[in-house]
């Protein structure tokens, strides 16, 4: 590719290496623009393999100007946010983490589960990972504190409670069963058991108990008594690392090649409250400080708490800009530190090793599993990446093709593609095929697998293999059909998938993922034809007038009784038009 870097300004920016199609392949940021696109156009014989890799496929580039460094890494972070490039560290996770808030700006103040965090003046605690640990905790807190999960308004008393009065989970401040003093203090109760702060809520707890003995109210002491016993039992439970530590988070990692797997620690108050892992499976960058860079930049940019202190094996590229923007996302000052010793280096390295067993379980099962596939039904070679079709239609309808593709045992949802069938009118699977087939592999190369998996049996096997030689593309084909499940090869082996083998259940779970795709993709055609106006399919009649009319007729029925006349009255309408329209209408 040629550039002239002349052109290039010597400032701090963002810049995006584009491939085919202007896809976005990566976007890094840079202190100096023409200094580091340099490095991949002039001096590219100094780059490591993986990013002469990415350069073989640059096709183009683009570039944004920043004021400063800082400016730089938060407008990347957003970037790859939103764009998702095939050789950035991409932390994948659909949803937010979930946390525990405390809603202590209401006047009766509430507990519930959230996902990602509000500057609302409310508690959060947690992120809490895997999430059913925060129901775990949220039930806790239901049988043992009795504070409202209700999202009703208790502005006004109810003159009977709810159910969960009647289940001993709520103290029914609706009903005024509690006055405000005293159910303020149970959510002071609850504050303190969510901060970690065991020592100080028991002893609160046991001097109540000791009052209310002292009181002959026994039968409260008792209850008490139950929930110290329950408090002290739950927190014993807890993974206790060091209450000196408070919260942090822990960056863990081992790479082999082109693939890391990503260990990350949640330490709040001294307990260890959860984990998550991440695999990457195309990593391009190789330096230690890049890589850190990319994580801490990538993970944070999430709705997620960030704790004063984190721990990782080294400091991040730009550690200074880093550093600030986490400052700017928190709102607090946080650091980055290295552990040498001590529980802060136990830590870490727990994480580490967590994180190689990740890697190892992740990268073995996969290979193993592709290895048996090629094996299984004598496949060219291993099947690296894998692509599968589906269609689906219903009553002869809105048919629609459905492509998924994987990478290395897994799901890769930028390549997924869908089609509305363009050239097939009737009910004719083996034509939809041929048609969705053509369309993605004769505009989009690298959407070619090592192996297409086909949803049918020998018919829609041969069929797609008609499209493969005249498209020139040799790979390896098989198809899935149902009942009974089974494969079918092009040597005629036709394989069962009755069994439990991890083999059968990998093919499966490609059908099922390429049929949830179609049916997905079908299901949101339908709906919104079944949501779309009769005027959109009149010619003439566009956005605005659509809008016109409606506004002056109210709805589709008034404007099918309405006159030429009165039609041709509105603005932007003529009596030819509305002739035409009521015609439409009509028919």
């Amino acid at each position: 590719m040629d550039i002239n870097i002349s052109t290039i300004p010597n400032l701090p920016g963002v810049y995006l290496l584009k491939g085919s199609k202007d896809k976005i392949l990566y976007i890094g940021k840079a202190k100096n623009l023409k200094n580091r696109l340099k490095t991949y156009f002039q001096n590219s014989s100094s780059l490591d393999t993986r990013k002469k890799k990415l350069v073989r496929i640059i096709k183009d580039y683009s570039y944004i100007v920043t004021s400063n460094e800082l400016e730089a890494l938060i407008l990347e972070a957003n970037l790859i946010k939103k764009y998702k490039p095939k050789f950035n560290i991409i932390l994948r996770d659909d949803k937010n983490y979930p946390y525990i808030r405390l809603s202590i700006t209401e006047k009766w103040p509430k507990i519930e589960v959230v996902r990602g965090l509000k500057r609302d003046g409310n508690l959060y605690f947690g992120p809490y990972i895997p999430a059913q640990s925060v129901w775990n905790v949220l039930d806790f807190i239901r049988r043992n504190f009795l504070i409202r999960t209700c999202k009703q308004s208790l502005d006004k008393n109810k003159k009977r409670p709810c159910v969960q009065y009647q289940m001993k989970k709520c103290v029914a401040p609706c009903s005024g069963k509690v006055s405000q003093e005293d159910y303020l203090k149970m959510i002071e109760d609850v504050q303190l058991f969510l901060s970690g702060e065991k020592n100080e809520l028991i002893e609160k707890l046991e001097k109540k108990m000791f009052t209310l003995s002292e009181q002959t109210r026994y039968e409260e002491a008792a209850k008490i008594r139950d929930k110290i016993k329950n408090i002290k039992k739950a927190f014993n439970s807890q993974k206790i690392i060091s209450p000196e530590l408070n919260d942090l988070d822990v960056i863990g990692y081992y790479k082999e090649s082109d693939k890391i797997a990503i260990e990350i620690l949640f330490v709040r108050n001294g307990f260890l409250i959860g984990a998550k892992e991440f695999f990457i499976d195309s990593l391009i960058i190789d330096r230690e400080n890049e890589i850190i860079h990319s994580i801490l930049s990538n993970f944070y940019s999430k709705e997620i708490e960030i704790p004063p202190l984190i721990l990782t094996n080294c400091f991040p590229k730009g550690k200074s800009f880093i550093l600030k923007w986490l400052k700017e996302r928190s709102r607090h000052n946080v650091l980055i530190e290295i552990p040498k010793n001590g529980k802060k280096f136990e830590l870490l390295k727990m994480a580490n090793e967590n994180a190689k067993i990740f890697f190892i379980a992740k990268t073995k099962s996969s290979e193993k599993i592709l290895e048996n596939l090629k094996n299984t039904f004598l496949l060219k070679k291993v099947p690296h990446t894998i692509g599968a079709f589906d269609i689906s239609t219903v009553q002869g309808k809105d048919s629609v093709g459905a492509y998924i593709f994987l990478e290395n045992g897994n799901f890769k949802k930028e390549n997924y593609r869908h089609f509305k069938i363009k050239t097939v009118t009737s009910i004719d699977d083996y034509s939809m095929l041929t048609e969705i087939v053509e369309r993605t592999f004769s505009k989009n190369e690298t959407l070619i697998p090592n192996l297409l998996i086909v949803d049918g049996g020998k018919a829609q096997l041969n069929t797609v293999k008609k499209v493969l030689d005249n498209l020139n593309i040799g790979i390896d084909l098989i198809s899935i059909a149902k009942k009974p499940d089974r494969v079918f090869t092009l040597n005629d082996k036709i394989i069962p998938l009755d069994d439990k083998s991890a083999l059968s259940s990998f093919l499966k779970r490609i059908r099922d993922e390429v049929h949830r795709f179609a049916i997905s993709y079908h299901r949101k055609i339908r709906s919104k034809k079944l949501l779309s106006s009769p005027l959109e399919s009149i010619p003439l009649i566009g956005k605005k007038r659509r809008l016109a009319l409606l506004k002056h007729f109210g709805n589709i029925d008034n404007i099918r009784n309405a006159s030429v006349e009165e039609i041709a009255k509105i603005k932007g309408f003529n009596s030819k038009i509305a002739e035409k329209l009521i015609e439409n209408l009509k028919n």
